[in-house]
């Protein structure tokens, strides 16, 4: 049995669309990459003194189980030359699971829907593009109706290219 997951993918390191497109096709071994937004150059959060970073989120469907697919992920990261030497800092890829169907995890070693794409608006804003009507599980409101109600804040623009063009 399959499920559509929602994933976010960034990158402010190197060639950042190279990267970003070289995960997506890492992505199609563990399922199929259903749809992919456009790129959108976006303002680091958190830590600030780094470089803005390329992000898109995509629709992969996939048999594997959350934590499988976690697993992958991390090693599909490794793989690419990601190196955790600053929580929140610079990074060649970066992908993250939002949402896992209508799948709650919460454990110490994942936590699914992803505890803040909703305050994010390089998150909500890709994923509004692709599937607006997808569904937070514990917040019961879809992407629309979450990216609509967040505060302005964060700059996001969007590149009129497409992450598999």
């Amino acid at each position: 049995m399959s499920t559509l997951v929602y994933l976010s993918l960034g990158a402010n390191v190197g060639d950042c669309a190279r990267n970003i497109r070289e995960a997506i096709t890492r992505l199609g071994a563990l399922g199929r990459v259903v749809a992919a937004s456009s790129f959108y150059e976006t303002e680091p959060v958190e830590f600030t003194e780094q470089a803005w970073f390329l992000n898109c989120t995509v629709v992969l469907e996939t048999a594997k189980t959350p934590a499988q697919l976690m697993a992958a992920l991390l090693t599909i990261e490794r793989e690419m030359g990601r190196q955790r030497t600053q929580e929140k800092g610079p990074r060649s890829i970066d992908i993250d699971i939002l949402l896992f169907g209508d799948t709650v995890v919460d454990s110490p070693e994942l936590t699914i829907p992803h505890p803040a794409m909703q305050q994010r608006r390089f998150v909500l804003e890709p994923l509004a593009e692709i599937a607006p009507e997808a569904r937070h599980p514990v917040l019961a409101k879809t992407v629309r109706e979450l990216l609509d109600v967040l505060p302005v804040g964060q700059t996001v623009r969007k590149i009129p290219i497409r992450a598999t063009d």
